[in-house]
């Protein structure tokens, strides 16, 4: 409860409002069901939209008036409908409105049950929360909100939970073998001095990418602190993110007498040039460092304090220093009215006179993904689509020393699946009045680790405990195959906090030489809030 008040004041000040009108440089939330019906705005050859760096602002000129449509669906604007109709189908529980400010307060259900049929058990989930959020004149802007959860999921999903101690994406608590009780919390502070300019103070995730997923820096892992900057100028936009982070596993130091699990600094740079209307380049650099080395005393380095991509001052010059430096590209383009390619490049680690070897070198780390997306398939409108293709080598992400890994809460800090991977997944997603529709495929290959070995896929094991420093290929050890598919229905109720009904089915299949794990799993539920919070892994 401490952890919340304080979130709570930092929250009183934030530019990041959910799920209603767009007021000065608001950020919409991401989730990605959401952000798919913004589709024909953001890929589009007509703008100039920095899509790569999430979230968007509401008040884009880009963007505005289609998401103003989308948070004002079926308002009541003469109020001809009961007081009790309106709060649940069009406005926000608590509305206070003067010309300094702006205040809403939602109460945010979450309640779902279902059948895993596989394991012949009942699944649910109650989740109680809320949101407040607003803004004050047109510079300040803040949002809070605060989720208890306990539930019961399928195994795959219950078996993460257990070995990794966290709910995927979410957060920690009292974590047992079936019943689960956890708490989620999300705030954000910001300050928009000029249209130049954005400073934001939070505690929530980030995502660079134009994919459903991101080999840079995704949404995976779950809310950690950081300060965040982030400069336009023409059609160049600069982000640079400072984050602390937590390592439950990392072993403790002696030495450090703070109690709780280490922590981890992050210090992101990322630069995003839309060259043309179509076509644009993002340059990315991340560099993770302990928290406290062996003499307990160094924390934030401020020698990373600087607005360049691509420089290394500190790893350089410092040979001591276990910090580690990971250098990304993203790119899209935009190939038809409606669809745009994208992809990008991650390097983690490579050596120049083995990197066109072909011998497998153990250090030759990296990640790439291949995609395109768009709206109006076949011309039907609202139709959107996706398709993409993700893989890392061995080891990628990983570090000899856990806390500098490219983690956070035994989560990663990109792909799900860690690194030693392939991935090929599609999505469609269509809008009808106030029904949603989505279809999802996933195809992925990965190699998993027998007990006592490392082939690659644990982006928090040591890699000096690697199998070997040739020969290593994608897919290397227990060779596993996974298929997914997922399909939801949902009639939404109240756009104001996306409250809607949903009808979901899964169907999982896992499968390698040590057996078979597979799923079919059907829900139903009450849901509401913008939060990412993947089951496809």
């Amino acid at each position: 409860m401490k952890k919340i008040g304080l979130l709570f004041l930092i929250a009183l000040a934030t530019t990041s409002l959910r799920a209603q009108n767009p007021t000065p440089n608001q950020i919409i939330p991401y989730d990605f069901q959401f952000y798919q019906k913004l589709n024909k705005s953001v890929y589009s050859q007509d703008n100039r939209v920095h899509s790569s760096i999430k979230g968007f602002y509401g008040d884009d000129s880009n963007l505005s008036l289609r998401y103003d449509s989308l948070m004002s669906y079926g308002v009541d604007s003469l109020n001809r409908r009961s007081w009790v109709h309106r709060k649940l189908f069009k406005e926000h529980l608590l509305e206070f409105n003067s010309e300094d400010y702006r205040i809403y307060a939602d109460f945010l259900p979450d309640f779902s049950i279902g059948r895993e049929f596989e394991q012949g058990k009942t699944t649910w989930l109650n989740t109680r929360g809320f949101q407040v959020g607003g803004n004050v004149g047109k510079n300040f802007s803040f949002y809070l909100n605060g989720f208890e959860n306990q539930g019961k999921f399928a195994k795959y999903y219950n078996d993460y939970v257990i070995q990794n101690q966290v709910v995927p994406g979410q957060g920690y608590g009292k974590l047992a073998t079936e019943t689960q009780d956890w708490a989620y919390v999300t705030a954000l502070l910001s300050y928009t001095p000029s249209k130049y300019l954005n400073l934001a103070l939070g505690y929530d995730k980030n995502f660079i990418g134009d994919g459903y997923r991101s080999m840079l820096l995704s949404d995976n892992a779950s809310n950690y602190s950081f300060f965040r900057v982030r400069a336009s100028v023409g059609n160049v936009q600069y982000q640079t993110i400072f984050a602390y982070m937590l390592d439950p596993g990392a072993p403790k130091l002696a030495s450090d007498r703070r109690l709780g699990d280490r922590g981890k600094w992050m210090a992101a740079h990322y630069l995003d040039w839309n060259i043309t209307n179509r076509f644009s380049v993002g340059l990315f650099q991340a560099v993770t460092w302990a928290d406290a080395e062996v003499e307990g005393k160094r924390g934030f380095d401020f020698n990373y304090v600087h607005p360049f991509v691509f420089l290394r001052p500190i790893e350089n010059t410092n040979t001591t220093s276990p910090d580690k430096m990971r250098l990304g590209l993203n790119l899209k383009y935009e190939v038809l009215k409606n669809t745009a390619v994208y992809g990008q490049f991650m390097f983690d680690e490579f050596t120049a006179k083995e990197f066109f070897s072909k011998n497998g070198y153990w250090a030759n780390k990296w990640a790439i993904q291949l995609g395109f997306r768009g709206s109006d398939l076949f011309n039907v409108q609202r139709l959107n689509y996706l398709a993409e293709f993700n893989t890392a080598r061995p080891y990628t992400y990983a570090h000899f020393d856990r806390i500098s890994n490219y983690g956070h809460y035994n989560q990663p800090l990109a792909h799900p699946f860690g690194a030693n991977f392939r991935e090929f997944l599609g999505l469609m997603n269509y809008s009808y009045k106030r029904f949603d529709f989505q279809g999802q495929l996933v195809y992925a290959r990965y190699g998993l680790d027998p007990a006592g070995t490392n082939f690659g896929k644990d982006i928090f094991k040591d890699y000096t405990t690697r199998e070997a420093d040739y020969g290593n290929s994608v897919g290397q050890g227990l060779a596993t195959n996974l298929y997914i598919a997922n399909a939801k229905v949902a009639y939404l109720l109240n756009p104001k906090y996306n409250l809607k009904l949903e009808l979901g089915g899964l169907l999982r299949k896992e499968s390698n030489d040590a057996g078979k794990n597979n799923t079919g799993l059907i829900t139903f539920g009450l849901r509401s809030s913008f939060r990412n919070l993947y089951q496809d892994f």
